[in-house]
């Protein structure tokens, strides 16, 4: 019988809702706090680190059938994996637009708020400006992608799937993306002061859900986790542009 888990980790789990539930608790509590942390010192490194491990999970509790059994696997319909981008670039220009009509240029808008780390000067030249969303654009899109949708839609997802099925996991595993973020927007630390923007932060954790449902389906329709990541590539991408350019 083939087994998701490495034999060394069977004597103290079982692939199922709990295991999920303990590697959600392993990664989304420290990388709340580590995130407001990075939000209120402009020190982004950490983030960089957690998106490492979060990409690494799978890798190190996960046999070769478990890797494959969660979607780490080549995609079988290429279509759906184009389709997949531009669906996830719509959707950031979506809800760049909400922000813009509800929020404007207040820091309730939340690709304002998160594009104040990005430290764009206010007197940088195009050419540089170009520069700089290109390699913010890059790391966007290969970074998070890969680490929260191996984390999320990958062996989180398929571990509450064991037990309640695909569709309550991806309810599950679109919450708990949902709320870690939270930390990017939500609370929000403005004037060396903690704020909550009740109404905003309800909008963007919504969003932030229905994105991730997003996410699950094309990870569905491409058959394979491929179609998640390049989803959410897209998704940051329309964000990154949309922040650097529409704003």
């Amino acid at each position: 019988m083939q087994r998701e888990l490495k034999s060394i980790w069977l004597k103290f789990f079982k692939f199922d809702w709990k295991f999920g539930l303990f590697l959600l608790l392993l990664v989304c509590v420290p990388r709340f706090f580590l995130v407001l942390q990075a939000n209120q010192t402009g020190n982004y490194a950490p983030i960089g680190a957690i998106m490492f491990i979060s990409a690494l999970i799978p890798f190190l509790f996960l046999s070769k059938y478990g890797r494959k059994k969660v979607g780490i696997r080549s995609a079988k319909a290429i279509t759906q994996v184009f389709l997949a981008l531009l669906y996830g670039i719509l959707a950031s220009l979506v809800l760049y637009w909400i922000g813009e009509v509800l929020y404007a240029n207040s820091y309730e808008n939340w690709y304002l708020y998160i594009g104040k780390s990005y430290n764009i000067p206010e007197a940088i030249t195009p050419s540089d400006k170009q520069t700089l969303f290109f390699i913010m654009a890059f790391t966007g899109m290969i970074f998070s992608p890969i680490g929260e949708e191996l984390f999320f839609r990958g062996i989180v997802h398929a571990s509450f799937a064991k037990s309640v099925g695909e569709n309550k996991a991806s309810l599950i595993d679109s919450t708990a993306f949902a709320l870690t973020h939270i930390a990017h927007f939500g609370l929000v630390f403005l004037d060396q002061n903690w704020r909550f923007f009740f109404l905003p932060t309800l909008l963007w954790v919504i969003a932030m859900f229905l994105v991730s449902i997003l996410f699950f389906t094309m990870k569905q329709k491409s058959d394979s986790l491929i179609g998640a990541v390049v989803c959410h590539s897209g998704f940051n991408l329309g964000m990154i542009y949309s922040i650097f350019y529409l704003l």
